[in-house]
Protein backbone atom coordinates (compact mmCIF):
# COMPACT_ATOMS: atom_id res chain seq x y z
CA UNK A 1 0.00 0.00 0.00
CA UNK A 2 1.01 3.64 0.26
CA UNK A 3 4.69 4.07 1.23
CA UNK A 4 3.99 6.76 3.81
CA UNK A 5 3.27 3.95 6.25
CA UNK A 6 6.09 2.05 7.95
CA UNK A 7 6.29 -1.41 6.48
CA UNK A 8 5.77 -3.21 9.74
CA UNK A 9 2.71 -1.15 10.71
CA UNK A 10 0.51 -1.29 7.61
CA UNK A 11 -1.45 -4.39 8.49
CA UNK A 12 -1.78 -3.15 12.08
CA UNK A 13 -3.25 0.15 10.86
CA UNK A 14 -5.83 -1.65 8.74
CA UNK A 15 -6.85 -3.94 11.57
CA UNK A 16 -7.30 -0.97 13.90
CA UNK A 17 -9.59 0.66 11.32
CA UNK A 18 -11.70 -2.47 11.17
CA UNK A 19 -12.02 -2.52 14.95
CA UNK A 20 -12.96 1.16 15.03
CA UNK A 21 -15.70 0.55 12.47
CA UNK A 22 -17.08 -2.43 14.37
CA UNK A 23 -17.68 -0.54 17.62
CA UNK A 24 -18.80 2.85 16.25
CA UNK A 25 -22.40 3.90 16.86
CA UNK A 26 -24.12 5.06 13.71
CA UNK A 27 -27.43 5.35 11.92
CA UNK A 28 -27.35 3.80 8.48
CA UNK A 29 -27.89 6.31 5.65
CA UNK A 30 -30.75 5.41 3.30
CA UNK A 31 -28.68 4.57 0.25
CA UNK A 32 -25.58 3.04 1.78
CA UNK A 33 -25.62 -0.73 2.07
CA UNK A 34 -27.58 -1.98 5.05
CA UNK A 35 -26.40 -4.01 8.03
CA UNK A 36 -22.77 -4.63 8.98
CA UNK A 37 -20.68 -3.25 6.13
CA UNK A 38 -17.42 -2.28 7.84
CA UNK A 39 -14.49 -3.79 5.98
CA UNK A 40 -11.18 -2.67 4.52
CA UNK A 41 -9.77 -3.64 1.11
CA UNK A 42 -12.77 -5.80 0.08
CA UNK A 43 -12.39 -8.36 -2.67
CA UNK A 44 -14.56 -8.55 -5.74
CA UNK A 45 -18.04 -9.56 -4.56
CA UNK A 46 -18.67 -13.22 -5.37
CA UNK A 47 -21.95 -15.10 -5.60
CA UNK A 48 -22.27 -18.65 -4.30
CA UNK A 49 -25.55 -20.57 -4.00
CA UNK A 50 -27.63 -17.40 -4.03
CA UNK A 51 -25.57 -15.49 -1.46
CA UNK A 52 -23.01 -12.73 -1.87
CA UNK A 53 -19.54 -12.81 -0.27
CA UNK A 54 -16.61 -10.45 0.03
CA UNK A 55 -13.29 -10.81 1.88
CA UNK A 56 -11.05 -8.11 3.33
CA UNK A 57 -7.81 -7.36 5.10
CA UNK A 58 -7.10 -9.24 8.32
CA UNK A 59 -9.38 -12.19 7.54
CA UNK A 60 -12.56 -10.12 7.65
CA UNK A 61 -15.52 -11.19 5.53
CA UNK A 62 -19.09 -10.10 4.83
CA UNK A 63 -22.08 -12.13 3.62
CA UNK A 64 -25.45 -11.09 2.22
CA UNK A 65 -28.56 -12.95 1.12
CA UNK A 66 -29.62 -10.24 -1.32
CA UNK A 67 -26.65 -7.93 -1.92
CA UNK A 68 -28.25 -5.17 0.17
CA UNK A 69 -28.25 -6.27 3.83
CA UNK A 70 -24.88 -7.60 5.02
CA UNK A 71 -23.54 -9.36 8.10
CA UNK A 72 -20.23 -10.70 9.35
CA UNK A 73 -18.93 -13.84 7.71
CA UNK A 74 -16.46 -16.55 8.65
CA UNK A 75 -12.72 -15.90 8.53
CA UNK A 76 -11.09 -17.93 5.72
CA UNK A 77 -8.14 -20.26 6.31
CA UNK A 78 -5.56 -17.64 5.39
CA UNK A 79 -5.42 -14.03 6.58
CA UNK A 80 -3.55 -11.15 5.02
CA UNK A 81 -4.02 -7.95 3.06
CA UNK A 82 -6.40 -6.97 0.30
CA UNK A 83 -7.53 -10.39 -1.01
CA UNK A 84 -9.33 -11.05 -4.29
CA UNK A 85 -11.45 -13.99 -5.36
CA UNK A 86 -12.56 -15.71 -8.57
CA UNK A 87 -14.77 -18.68 -9.45
CA UNK A 88 -13.25 -21.18 -11.88
CA UNK A 89 -14.91 -24.45 -12.74
CA UNK A 90 -16.17 -26.01 -9.53
CA UNK A 91 -13.86 -24.11 -7.17
CA UNK A 92 -13.43 -20.66 -5.66
CA UNK A 93 -9.87 -19.33 -5.59
CA UNK A 94 -8.94 -16.74 -2.96
CA UNK A 95 -5.64 -14.85 -3.33
CA UNK A 96 -4.23 -13.21 -0.20
CA UNK A 97 -1.17 -10.96 0.13
CA UNK A 98 1.21 -10.83 3.09
CA UNK A 99 4.46 -9.07 3.94
CA UNK A 100 7.50 -11.21 4.54
CA UNK A 101 9.58 -9.29 7.04
CA UNK A 102 8.32 -5.89 5.90
CA UNK A 103 7.48 -4.13 2.65
CA UNK A 104 8.32 -4.27 -0.15
CA UNK A 105 9.15 -7.95 0.47
CA UNK A 106 5.84 -9.74 0.07
CA UNK A 107 4.02 -12.69 -1.46
CA UNK A 108 0.58 -13.56 -2.81
CA UNK A 109 -0.74 -16.93 -1.66
CA UNK A 110 -3.67 -18.84 -3.12
CA UNK A 111 -6.22 -21.01 -1.30
CA UNK A 112 -9.28 -22.67 -2.82
CA UNK A 113 -12.57 -24.26 -1.80
CA UNK A 114 -15.52 -25.89 -3.55
CA UNK A 115 -17.91 -23.53 -1.80
CA UNK A 116 -17.97 -20.30 0.17
CA UNK A 117 -20.76 -21.53 2.46
CA UNK A 118 -19.19 -22.54 5.81
CA UNK A 119 -22.25 -24.69 6.57
CA UNK A 120 -21.68 -26.89 3.53
CA UNK A 121 -19.84 -30.21 3.86
CA UNK A 122 -17.77 -29.11 0.84
CA UNK A 123 -16.45 -26.04 2.65
CA UNK A 124 -12.71 -26.61 3.03
CA UNK A 125 -9.91 -24.23 2.10
CA UNK A 126 -6.90 -25.92 0.55
CA UNK A 127 -3.51 -24.26 0.22
CA UNK A 128 -2.29 -23.60 -3.32
CA UNK A 129 1.03 -21.94 -2.59
CA UNK A 130 2.68 -18.69 -3.65
CA UNK A 131 1.77 -17.34 -7.10
CA UNK A 132 3.70 -14.05 -7.01
CA UNK A 133 6.33 -12.47 -4.78
CA UNK A 134 8.77 -9.57 -4.40
CA UNK A 135 12.21 -9.84 -2.81
CA UNK A 136 12.41 -6.42 -1.19
CA UNK A 137 15.00 -5.22 -3.69
CA UNK A 138 13.13 -5.24 -7.00
CA UNK A 139 10.95 -2.24 -7.85
CA UNK A 140 7.67 -3.91 -6.91
CA UNK A 141 5.67 -4.87 -3.84
CA UNK A 142 3.71 -8.11 -4.33
CA UNK A 143 0.44 -7.23 -2.58
CA UNK A 144 -3.12 -6.29 -3.61
CA UNK A 145 -3.88 -9.15 -6.03
CA UNK A 146 -6.56 -8.72 -8.70
CA UNK A 147 -7.91 -11.61 -10.82
CA UNK A 148 -9.06 -11.47 -14.42
CA UNK A 149 -10.40 -14.25 -16.66
CA UNK A 150 -10.17 -13.03 -20.24
CA UNK A 151 -13.53 -13.65 -21.98
CA UNK A 152 -11.79 -13.37 -25.36
CA UNK A 153 -9.49 -16.38 -24.99
CA UNK A 154 -10.12 -17.94 -21.56
CA UNK A 155 -6.69 -17.03 -20.17
CA UNK A 156 -6.34 -16.20 -16.49
CA UNK A 157 -4.26 -13.28 -15.24
CA UNK A 158 -3.14 -11.86 -11.93
CA UNK A 159 -2.26 -8.19 -11.51
CA UNK A 160 -0.55 -7.09 -8.30
CA UNK A 161 1.61 -4.38 -6.77
CA UNK A 162 1.51 -1.13 -4.86
CA UNK A 163 3.09 2.30 -4.59
CA UNK A 164 6.44 0.63 -3.98
CA UNK A 165 7.07 0.50 -7.73
CA UNK A 166 5.28 -1.25 -10.57
CA UNK A 167 1.97 -2.97 -11.00
CA UNK A 168 2.77 -6.33 -12.55
CA UNK A 169 0.92 -8.94 -14.55
CA UNK A 170 1.47 -12.72 -14.53
CA UNK A 171 -0.45 -15.53 -16.20
CA UNK A 172 -2.18 -18.24 -14.16
CA UNK A 173 -3.57 -21.64 -15.08
CA UNK A 174 -7.41 -21.46 -15.06
CA UNK A 175 -7.54 -25.18 -14.16
CA UNK A 176 -5.40 -24.89 -11.04
CA UNK A 177 -5.20 -21.19 -10.21
CA UNK A 178 -1.40 -21.45 -10.07
CA UNK A 179 1.29 -19.79 -12.21
CA UNK A 180 1.57 -21.14 -15.73
CA UNK A 181 5.35 -20.77 -15.55
CA UNK A 182 6.90 -19.40 -12.33
CA UNK A 183 10.02 -18.52 -14.33
CA UNK A 184 8.18 -16.19 -16.72
CA UNK A 185 9.10 -12.58 -16.19
CA UNK A 186 6.14 -10.47 -14.97
CA UNK A 187 4.95 -7.66 -17.25
CA UNK A 188 5.07 -4.11 -15.86
CA UNK A 189 1.82 -2.32 -16.72
CA UNK A 190 1.54 0.71 -14.37
CA UNK A 191 3.37 2.59 -11.64
CA UNK A 192 2.62 4.41 -8.40
CA UNK A 193 -0.81 2.92 -7.79
CA UNK A 194 -2.33 -0.15 -6.12
CA UNK A 195 -5.47 -2.19 -5.52
CA UNK A 196 -5.79 -2.84 -9.25
CA UNK A 197 -7.96 -5.08 -11.38
CA UNK A 198 -8.68 -5.71 -15.08
CA UNK A 199 -12.02 -5.82 -16.88
CA UNK A 200 -12.95 -6.26 -20.56
CA UNK A 201 -15.52 -4.62 -22.84
CA UNK A 202 -15.92 -4.35 -26.62
CA UNK A 203 -12.35 -5.30 -27.49
CA UNK A 204 -10.73 -3.13 -24.82
CA UNK A 205 -8.91 -4.15 -21.66
CA UNK A 206 -9.36 -1.71 -18.79
CA UNK A 207 -6.96 -1.41 -15.88
CA UNK A 208 -8.62 0.17 -12.83
CA UNK A 209 -6.19 1.09 -10.08
CA UNK A 210 -6.24 3.14 -6.90
CA UNK A 211 -4.20 6.31 -6.48
CA UNK A 212 -3.63 8.49 -3.44
CA UNK A 213 -3.03 7.80 0.25
CA UNK A 214 -4.84 5.13 2.23
CA UNK A 215 -5.39 4.13 5.85
CA UNK A 216 -5.83 7.69 7.17
CA UNK A 217 -9.59 7.68 7.64
CA UNK A 218 -11.24 10.93 6.58
CA UNK A 219 -7.82 12.29 5.56
CA UNK A 220 -7.28 9.56 2.94
CA UNK A 221 -6.73 10.63 -0.65
CA UNK A 222 -7.73 7.36 -2.31
CA UNK A 223 -9.33 7.60 -5.78
CA UNK A 224 -9.77 5.11 -8.62
CA UNK A 225 -8.28 5.76 -12.06
CA UNK A 226 -8.42 3.85 -15.33
CA UNK A 227 -6.48 3.26 -18.51
CA UNK A 228 -7.27 1.01 -21.46
CA UNK A 229 -5.40 -1.14 -23.98
CA UNK A 230 -6.08 -3.38 -26.94
CA UNK A 231 -3.93 -6.12 -25.38
CA UNK A 232 -4.11 -7.48 -21.86
CA UNK A 233 -0.40 -6.74 -21.44
CA UNK A 234 -0.84 -3.07 -22.30
CA UNK A 235 0.15 -0.36 -22.87
CA UNK A 236 -2.67 1.10 -20.77
CA UNK A 237 -3.31 4.68 -21.82
CA UNK A 238 -5.68 7.22 -20.32
CA UNK A 239 -8.02 9.55 -22.24
CA UNK A 240 -5.15 11.92 -22.97
CA UNK A 241 -2.92 9.14 -24.32
CA UNK A 242 -0.64 9.07 -21.28
CA UNK A 243 0.67 5.61 -20.36
CA UNK A 244 -0.08 4.40 -16.83
CA UNK A 245 3.58 3.36 -16.70
CA UNK A 246 4.30 7.08 -16.80
CA UNK A 247 1.72 8.00 -14.19
CA UNK A 248 -1.35 8.28 -16.42
CA UNK A 249 -4.88 7.37 -15.42
CA UNK A 250 -8.34 8.82 -16.12
CA UNK A 251 -10.33 9.56 -12.97
CA UNK A 252 -13.11 7.01 -12.48
CA UNK A 253 -14.35 7.99 -9.03
CA UNK A 254 -13.16 10.10 -6.12
CA UNK A 255 -14.52 11.24 -2.78
CA UNK A 256 -17.98 12.76 -2.74
CA UNK A 257 -20.84 13.55 -0.41
CA UNK A 258 -20.27 11.94 2.96
CA UNK A 259 -17.85 9.24 1.86
CA UNK A 260 -14.11 9.66 1.41
CA UNK A 261 -11.37 7.69 -0.32
CA UNK A 262 -12.78 5.09 -2.75
CA UNK A 263 -10.52 2.17 -3.63
CA UNK A 264 -10.48 -1.52 -4.60
CA UNK A 265 -12.79 -1.62 -7.63
CA UNK A 266 -14.65 -4.89 -8.18
CA UNK A 267 -16.97 -5.73 -11.09
CA UNK A 268 -20.40 -7.15 -10.30
CA UNK A 269 -22.05 -8.23 -13.56
CA UNK A 270 -25.75 -8.99 -13.00
CA UNK A 271 -26.47 -9.98 -16.61
CA UNK A 272 -28.74 -8.41 -19.24
CA UNK A 273 -26.31 -5.52 -19.55
CA UNK A 274 -26.69 -4.50 -15.90
CA UNK A 275 -23.30 -3.94 -14.30
CA UNK A 276 -22.38 -2.56 -10.90
CA UNK A 277 -19.11 -2.04 -9.16
CA UNK A 278 -18.05 -2.51 -5.57
CA UNK A 279 -15.43 -0.49 -3.74
CA UNK A 280 -14.59 0.51 -0.22
CA UNK A 281 -14.53 4.01 1.16
CA UNK A 282 -11.76 4.81 3.58
CA UNK A 283 -14.22 6.81 5.68
CA UNK A 284 -18.01 6.95 5.81
CA UNK A 285 -18.80 10.06 7.85
CA UNK A 286 -22.29 8.77 8.62
CA UNK A 287 -20.76 5.66 10.18
CA UNK A 288 -18.27 7.31 12.47
CA UNK A 289 -15.56 7.43 9.80
CA UNK A 290 -15.45 3.65 9.41
CA UNK A 291 -14.11 1.96 6.28
CA UNK A 292 -17.09 0.43 4.47
CA UNK A 293 -17.99 -1.48 1.32
CA UNK A 294 -20.45 -0.04 -1.19
CA UNK A 295 -22.07 -1.10 -4.48
CA UNK A 296 -22.94 1.42 -7.19
CA UNK A 297 -24.04 1.42 -10.85
CA UNK A 298 -21.36 1.05 -13.52
CA UNK A 299 -22.09 3.12 -16.63
CA UNK A 300 -20.24 3.47 -19.95
CA UNK A 301 -19.71 6.52 -22.11
CA UNK A 302 -17.55 6.96 -25.21
CA UNK A 303 -15.72 3.71 -24.49
CA UNK A 304 -14.89 4.52 -20.86
CA UNK A 305 -16.35 3.24 -17.59
CA UNK A 306 -18.25 5.87 -15.62
CA UNK A 307 -19.16 5.73 -11.94
CA UNK A 308 -22.93 5.92 -11.52
CA UNK A 309 -24.77 7.15 -8.45
CA UNK A 310 -27.25 5.33 -6.28
CA UNK A 311 -30.86 6.35 -6.85
CA UNK A 312 -31.96 9.38 -4.84
CA UNK A 313 -35.45 9.47 -3.41
CA UNK A 314 -37.68 12.29 -4.58
CA UNK A 315 -40.62 13.32 -6.74
CA UNK A 316 -40.19 12.53 -10.43
CA UNK A 317 -41.91 12.35 -13.78
CA UNK A 318 -41.22 8.85 -15.13
CA UNK A 319 -40.62 9.14 -18.87
CA UNK A 320 -40.23 6.40 -21.47
CA UNK A 321 -37.07 6.63 -23.54
CA UNK A 322 -38.89 4.99 -26.42
CA UNK A 323 -41.96 7.22 -26.59
CA UNK A 324 -41.13 10.37 -24.64
CA UNK A 325 -44.45 10.07 -22.82
CA UNK A 326 -44.89 9.95 -19.05
CA UNK A 327 -46.34 7.34 -16.72
CA UNK A 328 -49.59 8.49 -15.10
CA UNK A 329 -52.81 7.45 -13.41
CA UNK A 330 -55.63 6.83 -15.89
CA UNK A 331 -57.74 9.75 -14.64
CA UNK A 332 -58.99 12.98 -16.17
CA UNK A 333 -56.29 15.56 -15.72
CA UNK A 334 -56.74 19.21 -14.81
CA UNK A 335 -54.49 21.65 -16.70
CA UNK A 336 -52.08 23.47 -14.46
CA UNK A 337 -53.51 26.96 -14.00
CA UNK A 338 -57.03 25.84 -14.91
CA UNK A 339 -58.76 25.31 -18.23
CA UNK A 340 -58.94 28.15 -20.70
CA UNK A 341 -61.25 28.67 -23.62
CA UNK A 342 -60.78 30.79 -26.73
CA UNK A 343 -61.53 34.41 -25.98
CA UNK A 344 -62.16 33.85 -22.27
CA UNK A 345 -60.76 36.37 -19.82
CA UNK A 346 -60.58 33.86 -16.97
CA UNK A 347 -60.07 30.18 -16.32
CA UNK A 348 -62.57 27.60 -15.25
CA UNK A 349 -62.01 26.66 -11.64
CA UNK A 350 -59.36 24.05 -11.12
CA UNK A 351 -59.46 24.29 -7.38
CA UNK A 352 -56.99 26.02 -5.10
CA UNK A 353 -53.49 25.37 -6.30
CA UNK A 354 -54.64 24.53 -9.81
CA UNK A 355 -53.53 27.96 -10.94
CA UNK A 356 -54.88 31.47 -11.27
CA UNK A 357 -56.91 33.30 -13.86
CA UNK A 358 -55.91 33.38 -17.52
CA UNK A 359 -55.80 35.83 -20.44
CA UNK A 360 -57.43 33.76 -23.09
CA UNK A 361 -55.90 30.74 -24.73
CA UNK A 362 -52.70 32.49 -25.79
CA UNK A 363 -51.34 33.75 -22.49
CA UNK A 364 -51.74 34.34 -18.77
CA UNK A 365 -51.74 37.37 -16.62
CA UNK A 366 -48.14 36.78 -15.52
CA UNK A 367 -46.64 35.60 -12.27
CA UNK A 368 -45.87 32.12 -11.05
CA UNK A 369 -48.47 29.41 -11.37
CA UNK A 370 -48.14 27.17 -8.30
CA UNK A 371 -48.03 23.37 -8.44
CA UNK A 372 -51.35 21.59 -8.44
CA UNK A 373 -52.89 20.75 -5.08
CA UNK A 374 -53.33 16.99 -5.39
CA UNK A 375 -55.95 17.02 -2.62
CA UNK A 376 -58.13 19.24 -4.81
CA UNK A 377 -57.59 17.74 -8.24
CA UNK A 378 -57.96 14.17 -6.94
CA UNK A 379 -61.50 14.69 -5.60
CA UNK A 380 -62.94 13.14 -8.74
CA UNK A 381 -60.49 10.24 -8.89
CA UNK A 382 -61.92 6.74 -8.29
CA UNK A 383 -61.67 5.52 -4.72
CA UNK A 384 -60.43 2.01 -5.57
CA UNK A 385 -57.76 0.70 -7.90
CA UNK A 386 -56.88 2.97 -10.82
CA UNK A 387 -55.35 1.93 -14.10
CA UNK A 388 -51.97 3.11 -15.39
CA UNK A 389 -51.29 4.64 -18.77
CA UNK A 390 -48.83 6.94 -20.52
CA UNK A 391 -49.46 10.42 -21.86
CA UNK A 392 -47.75 13.66 -22.81
CA UNK A 393 -46.14 15.21 -19.77
CA UNK A 394 -48.17 18.24 -18.66
CA UNK A 395 -46.86 18.73 -15.10
CA UNK A 396 -50.14 17.43 -13.68
CA UNK A 397 -50.62 15.77 -10.31
CA UNK A 398 -51.40 12.31 -11.70
CA UNK A 399 -47.93 12.34 -13.36
CA UNK A 400 -45.92 13.12 -10.20
CA UNK A 401 -44.42 10.01 -8.62
CA UNK A 402 -42.85 10.04 -5.16
CA UNK A 403 -40.12 7.37 -5.09
CA UNK A 404 -38.96 6.39 -1.61
CA UNK A 405 -36.99 3.46 -0.15
CA UNK A 406 -38.90 0.97 1.97
CA UNK A 407 -37.31 0.14 5.31
CA UNK A 408 -36.92 -3.49 6.37
CA UNK A 409 -38.11 -4.80 3.00
CA UNK A 410 -34.77 -6.16 1.83
CA UNK A 411 -33.24 -5.24 -1.48
CA UNK A 412 -30.88 -6.31 -4.24
CA UNK A 413 -27.20 -5.60 -4.97
CA UNK A 414 -26.55 -1.98 -4.04
CA UNK A 415 -30.07 -0.75 -3.27
CA UNK A 416 -33.27 -1.28 -1.27
CA UNK A 417 -36.72 -1.84 -2.72
CA UNK A 418 -38.73 1.29 -3.43
CA UNK A 419 -42.30 2.47 -3.08
CA UNK A 420 -43.59 4.45 -6.09
CA UNK A 421 -46.68 6.49 -5.27
CA UNK A 422 -48.47 9.59 -6.55
CA UNK A 423 -46.90 12.49 -4.67
CA UNK A 424 -49.04 13.75 -1.80
CA UNK A 425 -51.10 10.55 -1.71
CA UNK A 426 -50.72 6.91 -0.78
CA UNK A 427 -51.88 5.71 -4.21
CA UNK A 428 -49.14 3.21 -4.97
CA UNK A 429 -47.90 1.64 -8.18
CA UNK A 430 -48.42 -2.11 -8.02
CA UNK A 431 -48.90 -5.24 -10.09
CA UNK A 432 -52.54 -6.28 -10.16
CA UNK A 433 -53.86 -9.82 -9.85
CA UNK A 434 -54.04 -10.04 -13.64
CA UNK A 435 -50.35 -9.14 -13.96
CA UNK A 436 -50.95 -5.63 -15.27
CA UNK A 437 -50.02 -2.30 -13.75
CA UNK A 438 -52.40 -0.60 -11.34
CA UNK A 439 -52.37 2.04 -8.63
CA UNK A 440 -53.79 0.70 -5.37
CA UNK A 441 -55.41 3.08 -2.85
CA UNK A 442 -52.87 2.50 -0.08
CA UNK A 443 -49.41 1.04 0.42
CA UNK A 444 -49.40 -2.20 2.40
CA UNK A 445 -45.81 -3.32 1.82
CA UNK A 446 -46.82 -6.29 -0.31
CA UNK A 447 -44.20 -7.67 -2.67
CA UNK A 448 -46.31 -6.59 -5.65
CA UNK A 449 -45.88 -2.98 -4.45
CA UNK A 450 -42.08 -3.08 -4.13
CA UNK A 451 -39.92 -1.93 -7.03
CA UNK A 452 -36.32 -2.54 -8.04
CA UNK A 453 -34.46 0.26 -9.85
CA UNK A 454 -31.32 -0.65 -11.79
CA UNK A 455 -29.35 1.96 -13.71
CA UNK A 456 -28.27 0.68 -17.12
CA UNK A 457 -24.98 1.34 -18.90
CA UNK A 458 -26.34 4.40 -20.74
CA UNK A 459 -27.68 6.02 -17.57
CA UNK A 460 -31.34 5.09 -18.09
CA UNK A 461 -33.22 2.96 -15.59
CA UNK A 462 -34.84 -0.47 -15.55
CA UNK A 463 -37.93 -0.68 -13.29
CA UNK A 464 -38.89 -4.14 -12.02
CA UNK A 465 -41.51 -5.33 -9.51
CA UNK A 466 -40.31 -7.64 -6.77
CA UNK A 467 -43.29 -9.89 -7.51
CA UNK A 468 -45.80 -10.26 -10.33
CA UNK A 469 -48.68 -12.68 -9.49
CA UNK A 470 -49.02 -14.34 -12.90
CA UNK A 471 -45.37 -14.28 -13.98
CA UNK A 472 -42.96 -17.22 -14.07
CA UNK A 473 -39.97 -14.98 -14.72
CA UNK A 474 -38.72 -11.52 -13.82
CA UNK A 475 -40.59 -8.78 -15.66
CA UNK A 476 -39.81 -5.15 -16.38
CA UNK A 477 -41.90 -2.02 -16.84
CA UNK A 478 -42.31 -1.69 -20.60
CA UNK A 479 -43.71 0.97 -22.93
CA UNK A 480 -46.14 -0.18 -25.61
CA UNK A 481 -46.84 2.53 -28.15
CA UNK A 482 -47.13 6.02 -26.67
CA UNK A 483 -50.09 5.50 -24.35
CA UNK A 484 -49.81 2.09 -22.70
CA UNK A 485 -47.42 0.58 -20.16
CA UNK A 486 -47.23 -3.07 -19.21
CA UNK A 487 -44.78 -5.65 -17.85
CA UNK A 488 -42.57 -7.70 -20.15
CA UNK A 489 -39.33 -9.65 -20.16
CA UNK A 490 -36.33 -7.36 -20.29
CA UNK A 491 -34.69 -6.95 -23.69
CA UNK A 492 -31.25 -5.30 -23.39
CA UNK A 493 -31.29 -4.44 -27.11
CA UNK A 494 -34.57 -2.51 -26.91
CA UNK A 495 -35.45 0.91 -25.51
CA UNK A 496 -38.97 -0.19 -24.56
CA UNK A 497 -37.89 -0.88 -20.99
CA UNK A 498 -35.60 2.12 -20.50
CA UNK A 499 -36.92 4.94 -18.37
CA UNK A 500 -35.84 8.39 -17.21
CA UNK A 501 -36.62 9.88 -13.82
CA UNK A 502 -36.99 13.61 -14.41
CA UNK A 503 -37.38 16.24 -11.72
CA UNK A 504 -40.58 18.22 -12.41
Amino acid sequence: MNPIHPAESLLFVRLIMLLMGSVALWVSPVFALDGQVQIHDPSTIMQCNGKFYTYGTGGSSLVSDDGWTWHRGVTPARRGMAPDIIHLGDRYYLYVAANIGGQPRAAVNMISSKTLDPNSPDYKWEEGGIVASSNGVEFCNAIDPGLFLDPADGKLWLVYGSYFGYLRLVQLDPKTGKRVDPNDKPVDIAINCEASILIYRDGWYYLLATHGSCCRGADSGYNIRVGRARKVTGPFLDHTGLDMLLGGGKLFVGSGGRVIGPGHFGLLDLGDGVQKYSCHFEADLDRGGASVVDIRPLLWKDGWPVAGDNFKEGVYAVESVRTGTALELAVEGVPVGGRRSRGARGATPGGPGAGGSGRGMFGGQGGVIPPQDVAEVSKTWPAGNVGIRMSNYLCQAQQMWDVTPVANAGGYPGAPYFKIAIAGTDRTLAVGEDGELVAVPAFTGGHEQLWRLDQLADGTWRIMPKFAPTARESLTLSAVGSSFATLAKFDPASDKQRWLFKTP
